[in-house]
């Protein structure tokens, strides 16, 4: 916690730029816009199921691609049925 008393004859104005300059310096402002938006690190069974549908694509894309039948619209079909299972 910072805390900073009034000096003697101290105008309010220097008070809050003292004030202002000791939190800068501390690094708490810093540190609470750090966490402010902070995620959650990814479960082991999540981590595995983004890996089992990245493969899942990967071997509809290179299937189409054999084919001669890859597009960019072909591959947002083919993530989409594949999200729905």
């Amino acid at each position: 916690m910072i805390e900073e008393k009034r000096k003697n004859r101290e105008s309010a104005e220097s008070l809050i730029r003292r004030f202002s300059r000791r939190v800068r310096q501390s690094g708490v402002l810093m540190q609470a816009r750090k966490s402010r938006f902070r995620t959650k690190d990814k479960t082991k069974r999540e981590m595995i199921s983004g890996a089992l549908y990245k493969e899942k694509v990967r071997k509809v894309v290179n299937k189409l691609k054999k084919m001669g039948k890859f597009e960019e619209e072909n591959f947002r079909n083919v993530k989409k049925k594949l999200i729905k299972k």
